[in-house]
């Protein structure tokens, strides 16, 4: 970590105190000369009450401490108020100079000797002593610089071979101690041109410079995972600086690099199309400031990640001490941005972390930030019920009802997209066969508000064995990941994952980024006519558990099922049972739980993958047959519940009446449902009373004659001998007055007659 200073933001900074020029310090008889500003701007001029003039003697001139903020080559500096950074001025070593740095062509040895100087002075506090100054022109001064380390210059520069003595050197000042200084200047001078160093080398110094990248993408290409040494040359804004790129010892690169994965707020600009001045965003020239303090000048090395839509490149710029996107972040004069996030991969979740740190601490541009509440309940484990679309399902918990949410921070495909919208009933399908009645973990990230006539509801993560279903989808290509605005919290906490995935997605062209569209699946209709439900049914009663899937459920024992394999739709209606009725609509009464035999059958078996038997078709082309719900008759389970009761033929047509009765039986004696208030005496006394063939209530049975009634009876099915009478006697237990009689001879043969005066045909 960059240590911390005394500065709020971190890393060693000077105290910001108040200060109208760069402190001095006098020799001798100067203490307490006063200070000021000659004229505004980023210059400034030191003045003294006594200052001498260019012709005054050296002896009289004060020594001044500054801080070097930069070098512009071998011979000049930037110097800045060690109290007030926005005061600067510009200092030119006495006597000397270096080779320039040119955008046409450097001449030789220009970076080196700028480079000597910008290693030994650049953010050090140095003293300083103006010795001259030319008038003409824009003044310049010039003078002598003591380092810290008691090294001085120009005499260090020209012993190193970095500047040249300059022709007309001392010819107006003629003062002993400038004597004295081009004396040693001379001297050294001659040693090293004896020994070739610097600018007296007889070779090198050439040196390849680009000042703009013909094609961005091609380099971000090759460099792309590669770490360069660089330098800062310039900071535009906290996010954005020019580099000087050392592509290899012969040859570098200038150009606009953008700090990967924040955004900070715009310093005061000039607007090109009417020239006035704008100012700077709140804490924009802090971010500036905040950066050209600790990298203007420095070495540092660039990451290169991508490029921008604009063409800049994209990288992390990295201090010996960490990522200055970081320090920002920490600060609080920055935020997260989304777009470089596929670029950074891991390493943004660590910036979201710093720029969580200075919200949770209320700094800089988050002064004002209130986090938001998360879920009181924190995670919590649900079913899911129902799928809506491929980002929206239906939950259920024990504590609550049902309840719509939202995946966060993703998207179905655009329904108004015509390459996006064949991919809908895929999408939906894959969410389906990974959800539908599973148990998964809900960490609730924030809520959707209303809009175009759907309520507000939350946006969730859901987990499945420890899976993220919303980055699944995103993986699969059956979804893609919402660009959030800069102020929406209400997002996954793997945002950064998802759009890692989904760029993956759209480079392996899955799902919906695949430049085909997919088959379509069509269903053909088998219910919607007698005819064609009696053709397919014929198809299917050859076949047995045959894989489906609940579509819709209509009631509690009719449901819409879909048949895969045979494209077919059909209605199907469970056989054995007879369910009450649920409202169709609104004007429409149920009968007694038929609506909880419609909520039960929905939460059983919408959109469940299951398995059916056909064995008939009822008059409005219904298949009539058994359902399985995991492997067991839901009709059972409906019986067994309550929610509704045997229908005693159809059951034993089906050979499933033994399971039916029994569940009846349990859910009479348990009072569920339609059983609520079944008494078992009175069904025995029931069971027990006389015949009064349609007697009221209450009326004697003595007083009525009874009267024979002759009805016409159509033989519907042949059985083996013998099974007649085992159904006739289950038949006999349904009547009324069956124990007058005691049901019929096993052994009754075809052609003998009951008790009931019916011929048992074979």
């Amino acid at each position: 970590m960059i240590p911390k200073g005394k500065g709020k933001t971190g890393w060693n900074k000077a105290p910001h105190r108040q200060s109208n020029a760069i402190t001095q310090s006098h020799t001798a008889g100067n203490h307490g000369r006063r200070v000021d500003s000659r004229t505004p701007g980023s210059a400034l001029n030191i003045i003294h009450s006594s200052t001498p003039t260019a012709e005054a003697k050296n002896a009289d001139m004060p020594i001044s401490q500054a801080k070097v903020k930069s070098v512009l080559s071998g011979d000049t500096l930037v110097l800045t108020s060690v109290h007030n950074p926005a005061q600067e001025r510009i200092l030119s070593l006495a006597f000397v100079s270096a080779p320039r740095i040119r955008r046409e062509g450097d001449e030789p040895f220009a970076f080196e000797s700028r480079d000597f100087l910008r290693r030994m002075a650049v953010g050090k506090v140095i003293q300083f002593q103006v010795l001259y100054n030319i008038p003409t022109g824009v003044k310049r001064d010039y003078g002598t610089l003591t380092l810290q380390t008691g090294q001085t210059l120009p005499e260090a520069a020209v012993s190193e071979g970095w500047v040249k003595l300059r022709d007309d050197a001392g010819r107006k000042d003629e003062s002993e101690e400038s004597k004295s200084l081009l004396d040693k200047l001379e001297l050294e001078e001659a040693k090293a041109k004896a020994d070739s160093k610097g600018v007296w080398a007889t070779s090198g110094g050439k040196l390849d410079t680009a000042y703009e990248v013909p094609d961005p993408k091609a380099f971000a290409e090759e460099w792309k995972g590669k770490s360069l040494d660089a330098i800062v040359e310039r900071v535009l804004s906290g996010d954005r600086m020019l580099v000087r790129l050392f592509v290899s010892p012969t040859k570098h690169v200038q150009t606009m690099v953008l700090v990967a994965g924040i955004r900070t707020p715009t310093t005061k600009r000039t607007n090109p199309s009417d020239g006035k001045e704008q100012a700077a965003d709140p804490y924009g020239e802090e971010a500036h400031q905040f950066v050209e303090t600790r990298l203007l000048q420095r070495n540092v090395k660039v990451d290169v990640l991508g490029v921008s839509p604009q063409g800049q490149l994209v990288g992390s710029v990295i201090h010996p001490n960490g990522s200055i996107a970081g320090f920002l972040l920490k600060a609080g004069l920055a935020r997260c941005t989304d777009f470089h996030s596929t670029m950074l991969g891991d390493e943004m979740a660590t910036l979201r972390q710093a720029e969580k740190h200075a919200k949770d601490n209320k700094l800089g541009l988050f002064k004002g930030h209130v986090t938001a509440k998360g879920s009181s309940s924190g995670d919590a484990e649900a079913t899911v019920t129902r799928v809506q679309t491929a980002d929206t399902v239906y939950l259920r918990d024990r504590s609550a009802g049902e309840k719509r949410v939202s995946l966060s921070s993703i998207r179905q495909p655009k329904p108004t997209d015509p390459k996006q919208a064949p991919f809908q009933a895929d999408a939906k399908e894959f969410l389906r066969k990974q959800l539908i009645g599973k148990h998964v973990r809900v960490t609730v990230d924030g809520k959707k508000a209303a809009s175009e006539g759907y309520e507000e509801r939350e946006v969730v993560t859901l987990t499945r064995n420890n899976k993220n279903v919303a980055l699944m989808l995103v993986e699969a290509g059956y979804a893609s990941v919402i660009r959030h605005r800069r102020d929406d919290d209400d997002r996954s906490p793997h945002y950064d994952e998802l759009l890692a995935a989904e760029q993956a997605a759209q480079k392996d062209e899955k799902g919906m980024w695949s430049p085909k569209p997919p088959a379509v699946k069509t269903y053909v209709d088998y219910s919607e006519s007698l005819q064609k439900a009696k053709t397919q049914a014929s198809v299917l009663q050859r076949q047995k558990k045959i894989p489906a899937i609940v579509d819709f459920v209509k009631s509690g024992s009719r449901f819409t099922v879909l048949i895969p394999r045979e494209n077919a739709k059909l209605t199907f209606v469970l056989s054995g049972i007879r369910a009450p009725r649920s409202a169709r609509n609104p004007t429409e009464k149920a009968e007694p739980f038929g609506q909880e035999a419609h909520d039960f059958a929905t939460r059983r078996c919408m959109q469940r993958d299951v398995e059916i038997d056909v064995e008939n078709t009822d008059k409005a082309g219904g298949f009539i047959g058994t359902l399985y719900v995991n492997r067991e008759n839901f009709a059972k389970l409906l019986v067994e519940e309550g929610l509704a009761s045997v229908h005693a033929y159809s059951a034993e047509q089906s050979g499933t009446a033994t399971d039916l009765f029994a569940a009846e039986q349990r859910a009479k004696e348990a009072h569920k449902g339609l059983w609520h208030d079944w008494n078992p005496n009175a069904a025995a006394a029931a069971a027990s009373a006389p015949p009064t063939n349609g007697t009221p209530n209450g009326a004697s049975a003595s007083s009525a004659p009874r009267k024979t009634d002759y009805r016409d009876v159509i033989r519907n099915a042949v059985v083996r001998a013998g099974l007649g009478a085992a159904l006739l006697s289950r038949r006999r237990l349904e009547l009324p007055y069956s124990q007058s009689w005691n049901g019929l001879d096993p052994e009754l043969m075809p052609g003998e007659w009951d008790v009931a005066g019916c011929c048992v045909k074979g």
